[in-house]
């Protein structure tokens, strides 16, 4: 294999231009149609990349070491002057009917077959092959210019002669380079981060060019690189880099550095910076250059268009062959009649001598008759295809209902030839996060140790948003091109962002944005983060900072509460930045430095970390030393307590027991107001008080303090920080997910901030203590497999190892375990986990996305155990991923449940009319999702997939034997709800582990029927690959188009398996669109594009085709039934010229124009009569009948053009080119008009093209035959056709043959539409309909459907809402019904 690739790169090295510059070539390994896998990266088979410094201590090495590296120089044109005419004729002659026709030339050099002159025949495939040519150059050269653009852009280069560094092009950055960016310049080529302006080694770039997402990432500088002063100096860089090979994976990027002293350190993605990508807020970074040019992982995902074959195209292969049967039925017949002719005819005076038996002239004939007859294989055919697919795709790119103004953004069309595949779709399947919905996150509610906060004045916020942006008053449509408008003013950074499509070596100008302009990030509209907080919790938190607060009062509840926000507020990969100025610095301050100025200070400190976990505190007259007392308020989340090693905070403390001894006295006196002290733990039970169910005997207490003591909550986004420090509503978060951004603003309305971030610290403020920096240690990502987050930091008080755990209730209730030896903690935790399950469960019937945070407290020597394995993980590469998998779930065991969030995303707009129309379209929709089963079906209802009369199919399995008994008893149920009268339909409900069971091979049958019989399908709590099984599964066993869309990259593997994929630019960046057919920024759009576009586009194109086989065929036939008075003797009854040229040129254009223009019915039609596209998905258009009804037609009449013109002129003088003359006259107004009667769409333009076209023709034969003498041999047509153009007859016989020829068809036309008009006729004439009588005939054809479908339901045509007696509708579809996000069970 390795020999086979150096041989193609050598081949590509000799037919280029230049070979220095790198060539392109498709990845080896990209992701294909029929592989669900989302990235396909080369695997390392012991081979790895060494990378060192070009200009360094192994300078001498560089050049064996990097010889097999590819320059920086890209290269995406397929051809250079040179290469351009051989390559590009072998890439034609690919195309099988190039071959056939090549074949037809070489076969007229034959002097025994020859039928014409050797110049004509090469005049058709001479002109294809012209045509398309001239295409492929103009693209071709659009993307040379692109190339030199993006290659001599400018950047600073490390020059070894000069020591120092120089401005050199792109396309002469090398690998071993040191490169060295300032701020908003575009990353050349994929570097290791080694060296960063930022004091913590944090360099943040911009990925949109890369994704699309506007958000900012976080990158790092190698861990424990040696300090090498103010800025890296490249003379002393003597590390040696090892690294996997160049791969596609954006995600990933695996290896180590070994320094001098053989001493190795991890390198991962967050060392990474990758080609096209825009640094930002960071002064200056230096990189080493490990993947240049065409080996960056942007040019290995760089794949261009998608090209595959359509249902229709392939249905055209098929019916080429058949023509070729029927060519070769044509040649026999000839070979066999003139040789049985030669056989019988003896001593003709007219024949020449041979002494070829008839036997080998037969077989010469055949060969001959296949060069005559070649037009009937419709070489124009292919070119007018892509010609036709072309200008669809131009209409529906620049089709205005699809251009999004928030996003400034119109639909790609990534496949080129597949528009027509748009109008066949039979199954849609699709995600809900993103697609469906908003994936705008907003936080809703919440649930903490088991109570659960309504948050009421926040829901009715939402409705107020949703009012105002149904009025069109929206508060969140901001420019999304504000998000772009990043200013570095204080680093001097000028240099402004050019998109990746615009790429060029200079600025497009200079910017001073204005300071009083804020800078908008991804997930942070006003609906986002202006978050109401609910007034119960408010009361809670207020008791942290109030002066009656007493510590013996504090309740365990309060722990949870302060743990749960802090989770919150670290818990993630949130960026921080402010409006005006470069990413806020975090100058974290030690522990040491912690500003505790005053007892007020310390009082506030204790009463905001220092709460109980498993026992009330002591009564006053405790003796405890402050260190113990410290030391058990801090030790949360174990029974067994340990000595931690005392900070230099508690020590100082320490000096002055007697201070502490009677702050916390003084503390624990203070009750006025209050009666009676709270019990031992034994006494403490847990019940609910109404809807906020409580802590026995604390929550009462809670209330009764002074609610405006912390007054900071109650205009949360608009308080005043300290002075020393930016206020919270000057602070932008830049997350990577709109989840991450929703928990962290939400933290933040409730005072616990996240303020900053550095590598290795977190700046958080939090209620009434201020800002405290907590020692971040690990930052464990999310993932799929997990479907967790996870925090490891340092407490800053009691430097216990803490991890904070965010993720999925399905995964994080089963970790939830209650920690060894705490009885009590037991039955707490039980009794939370009860709870927090049921407040769960109600969120996900109201269509919340669910979350749920836990924390776990870690031993140091368990946390040190932990830490070698991690460590050893990190710096692996072989089977790193696997490594780090492990080592985090190992970590995250026995954890401490603290909550639950519930966040709102809403249903992006007219998504319930879509698939409403959709289905009324035939075509059946599923959705799989990652989500809970109650989430699920809330928004199926909410988006009518799951209608009010559906009957609900839910299946849940434990295994694999009740998977197959459930999938045999829910087919029998739907079997005899089938044959019952007044049944609807049904809607299966599948979650994620029945899935699996069903996916399997003796399952998979039962479970395709079951699901084939259902109206709507919905799979939750499925994964990626799951999605991908299933669409193949559908797609594969019931042989239907099928359409995946998605808008993430866990949607990826769906979307490469459907026929069709589009992917939807939204907030999740730009993975799914990358790798679909079509890409849309609303799920709306779908609607218009499937049965609009899709149909126009498969109409127009079926038609066309036909139409080409119809003429071709129709015209060959006069040639055949000419044969049968000429002896079969290959002879023709018209000059060559005409013959080839006839379907070349005379009738080609009409055919186009009717392939791009024609409209059977109205956009605005189709939209309101979706059952139109079900002509499409049946191929009612281009039927294996209608195929041969058409070359029936064909045949009846090349009979009528032959023989009336043949009687006719019966017994006159006129020669073989007089009677050929009016034969052809007639079958171009013959096929000229039988367009005319096919169209639908008659315009000025058609009557141009096709009386333009018979012009021409007639234009062509009268000059053809006054000039030429000697054109075309033997024959001689001098004055031929000007003798026939000048006599009657000629135009009485051509008006006569065109009107029997055309008449049977014209009849045929009259007779269906008059006795059975389709559904289209019926459409097309409401079309000219005035107003009025349109509106009452679009409401009788909705009747009129909806009662043929109801089978004896009532129908209400006002709101098209089906009713139905209530024996059939289940319980919980009438809530649904009944108010908007009922709760389904």
């Amino acid at each position: 294999m390795e020999q086979i690739h150096w041989v193609r790169r050598r081949w590509q090295q000799l037919v280029a231009a230049d070979s220095g510059r790198g060539q392109y070539s498709a990845p080896a390994a990209l992701p294909t149609k029929s592989s669900p896998v989302l990235h396909n990266t080369q695997l390392l088979t012991g081979k790895r990349r060494t990378v060192i410094a070009r200009h360094g201590h192994h300078q001498h090495e560089y050049h064996s070491i990097s010889k097999g590296c590819q320059g920086n120089s890209i290269r995406t044109t397929k051809y250079s002057l040179l290469s351009f005419i051989p390559m590009n004729l072998f890439q034609q002659f690919h195309r099988v009917a190039n071959l056939y026709f090549l074949f037809l030339v070489m076969l007229n050099w034959i002097p025994v077959v020859e039928a014409f002159q050797k110049e004509i025949t090469m005049i058709p495939l001479v002109v294809v092959l012209i045509v398309i040519a001239i295409k492929d150059a103009l693209e071709d050269y659009r993307r040379y210019r692109f190339d030199q653009k993006v290659n001599n852009n400018i950047v600073t280069v490390y020059s070894g002669k000069r020591q120092t560094y120089v401005d050199q092009r792109w396309q002469d950055v090398h690998v071993g380079d040191f490169v060295r960016l300032s701020c908003n310049e575009i990353i050349p080529a994929d570097m290791l981060l080694l060296y960063s302006s930022d004091p913590h080694g944090v360099c943040y770039i911009e990925t949109a060019n890369l994704d699309g997402e506007t958000n900012l990432k976080q990158r790092q500088v190698v861990r424990d690189l040696p300090r090498q002063g103010s800025e890296l100096t490249p003379e002393n860089f003597h590390s040696r880099i090892e690294c996997e090979n160049p791969n596609n994976d954006l995600s990933r990027f695996r290896g180590f550095m070994e320094y001098p002293s053989k001493a190795r350190v991890g390198l991962h993605n967050n060392n990474l910076l990758l080609r096209s990508c825009t640094i930002r807020n960071t002064e200056t970074v230096i990189g080493i250059v490990v993947y240049a040019g065409h080996e960056t992982k942007a040019m290995k995902n760089n794949n261009g268009p998608r090209y595959k074959r359509s249902k229709l195209e392939r249905r055209l292969n098929v019916d080429v062959l058949w023509s070729v049967v029927l060519l070769v039925i044509m040649c026999l017949t000839a070979a066999i009649g003139h040789g049985l002719w030669l056989r019988n005819l003896k001593d003709a005076s007219f024949l020449i001598p041979d002494t070829t038996s008839p036997a080998l002239s037969g077989f010469y004939l055949f060969w001959t008759m296949i060069i005559v007859l070649q037009v009937l294989i419709p070489i124009s055919l292919y070119v007018s295809i892509e010609i036709v697919k072309l200008c669809q795709i131009f209409f529906i790119q620049n089709d205005v209902d699809f251009y999004n103004e928030y996003m400034d953004s119109r639909i790609q069309c990534r496949a080129l030839n597949i528009t027509e595949d748009l109008g066949q779709i039979q199954y849609v399947f699709s995600d809900k996060t993103g697609t469906l919905t908003e994936n705008k996150m907003v936080f809703r509610r919440c649930t903490i140790a088991g109570v659960e906060y309504p948050h009421e004045e926040n829901s009715r916020r939402l409705e107020v948003y949703e009012e105002d942006e149904a009025m069109g008053c929206s508060h969140t449509l901001k420019s999304r091109a504000s998000a772009k408008s990043l200013s570095c003013k204080s680093l001097s950074c000028n240099r402004s962002s050019v998109s990746l499509h615009t790429l060029t070596g200079h600025s497009e100008g200079e910017e001073s944005p204005s300071p009083t302009l804020p800078r908008h990030s991804a997930f942070s509209s006003p609906m986002e983060k202006d978050i109401v907080p609910d007034p119960f919790l408010v009361q809670k938190l207020n008791c942290l900072s109030s002066p009656l607060f007493l510590l013996r009062d504090a309740s365990m509840e309060l722990t949870y509460i302060v743990d749960f926000f802090m989770a919150l507020a670290i818990c993630n990969t949130v960026v921080v930045s402010s409006p005006n100025q470069p990413r806020h610095v975090v100058q974290v301050p030690e522990v040491s430095r912690t500003p505790l100025k005053s007892l007020e200070d310390i009082k506030m400190l204790f009463q905001c970390f220092g709460l109980p976990r498993f026992s009330t505190l002591s009564p006053p007259h405790t003796t405890e030393s402050p260190r113990s007392f410290t030391r058990r308020l801090f030790s949360r989340g174990k029974a067994a307590s340990f000595t931690p090693s005392p900070s230099p905070t508690l020590t100082k403390l320490g000096t002055e027991p007697d201070g502490e001894h009677n702050l916390e006295a003084s503390i624990l006196s203070i009750k006025p107001g209050l009666d009676g002290v709270p019990g031992e733990d034994g006494d403490q039970g847990y019940e609910e008080e109404g809807e906020h169910g409580s802590w026995k005997g604390e929550e009462d207490k809670m209330f009764h303090l002074n609610p405006g003591a912390w007054s900071g909550l109650e205009n949360s986004n608009g308080a005043e920080g300290p002075p020393s420090e930016p206020g919270a509503d000057e602070l932008i978060y830049e997350a990577e997910s709109p989840d991450e951004a929703a928990l962290v603003h939400a933290a933040r309305a409730y005072r616990c901030t996240l303020q900053g971030r550095s590598l290795e610290r977190l700046l958080v403020e939090l209620p009434g203590m201020g800002s405290l920096a907590v020692r971040l240690l690990h930052i464990l990502p999310f993932d799929s497999t997990r479907k967790r987050m996870s925090v490891v930091v340092r407490h800053l008080l009691t430097k216990q190892v803490v991890v904070y755990t965010k993720g999925a209730d399905s995964v994080i209730m089963d970790l939830a375990e209650s920690p060894k030896g705490a009885e009590q903690s037991d039955g707490r935790q039980g009794h939370i986990r009860e709870q927090t399950q049921k407040h769960l469960d109600n969120y996900a019937r109201e269509g919340l996305r669910t979350l749920c945070i836990a924390k776990k407290v870690l031993e140091e020597e368990e946390y040190d155990i932990w830490l070698k394995r991690h460590a050893f993980a990190e710096t692996s590469i072989e089977n790193r991923e696997e490594l780090l998998l492990e080592s985090a779930q190992r970590l995250e065991t026995n954890l401490t449940l603290l909550g639950a969030t519930g966040i709102v995303d809403r249903l992006q707009e007219e998504v319930p009319e879509t698939i409403e129309a959709l289905q009324r379209a035939g075509v059946k929709v599923w959705v799989l999702t990652g989500d809970k089963q109650e989430t699920a079906i809330n928004i199926a209802c909410a988006c009518k997939l799951l209608r009010t009369t559906d009957q609900l199919l839910t299946a849940n399995c434990g295994s694999k034997e009740a998977c197959k008994a459930l999938l045999l008893e829910l087919r029998a149920e739907v079997e005899r709800g089938e044959a019952a009268e007044g049944t609807s339909g049904f809607t299966l409900v599948v979650d994620g582990r029945t899935l699996d069971f069903a996916l399997q091979e003796d399952l998979k049958g039962d479970f395709l029927e079951l699901s084939r019989r259902c109206r709507s399908v919905v799979c939750c709590r499925s994964t990626p690959l799951q999605k991908s099984h299933v669409v193949q599964l559908v797609r594969d066993q019931l042989r239907v188009m099928t359409l995946a869309i998605g808008d993430g990259a866990n949607d990826v593997s769906m979307i490469q398996v459907a026929d069709v994929g589009i992917g939807i630019s939204g907030q999740e960046g730009m993975q799914a669109v990358m790798s679909s057919d079509f890409a849309i920024s609303r799920f709306k759009h779908l609607r218009k594009l499937l049965l609009v576009h899709g149909h126009w586009c498969y109409t127009r194109l079926a038609n066309m085709i036909l139409y080409f086989f119809y003429k071709n065929v129709m015209y060959v036939n006069l040639l055949f039934w000419y044969q049968f008075f000429c002896g079969f003797s290959a002879s023709a009854m018209t000059n060559s010229w005409v013959l080839i040229i006839f379907n070349l040129l005379f009738t080609s254009a009409p055919p186009l124009l009717y392939g791009i223009l024609d409209k059977d019915v109205s956009a605005d039609t189709l939209i309101k009569l979706p059952e139109l596209y079900k002509s499409g998905q049946n191929s009612k258009a281009y039927l294996p009948s209608t195929f041969w009804l058409t070359m029936l037609d064909a045949l009846y009449q090349s009979l009528v053009c032959f023989f009336i013109p043949y009687f006719a002129y019966a017994g006159s003088d006129a020669d073989m080119l007089s009677f050929g003359s009016p034969i052809n006259a007639s079958a171009l107004l013959i096929i000229l008009l039988h367009q005319v009667i096919e169209s639908r769409t008659l315009t000025w333009l058609h009557v141009l093209v096709l009386v333009g076209s018979a012009l021409f023709y007639f234009s062509f034969t009268l000059v053809f035959s006054v000039v030429c003498v000697t054109c075309s041999p033997p024959t001689n047509p001098l004055g031929v056709d000007k003798l026939q153009m000048s006599q009657p007859i000629f135009y009485g016989v051509c008006a006569l043959t065109t009107v029997v020829a055309l008449l049977p068809r014209f009849l045929f036309h009259a007779l269906r539409n008059s006795i059975s008009p389709s559904d289209t006729l019926k459409a097309a004439l409401m079309d000219q309909l005035n107003p009025d009588n349109y509106c009452r005939r679009i409401q009788h054809w909705n009747q009129t459907q909806a009662q043929s479908k109801a089978r004896g339901l009532v129908i209400n045509v006002e709101d098209l809402d089906i009713k139905i007696p209530d024996f059939i509708l289940p319980k919980e579809l009438k809530e649904c019904r009944a108010a908007t996000g009922s709760v389904l069970s």
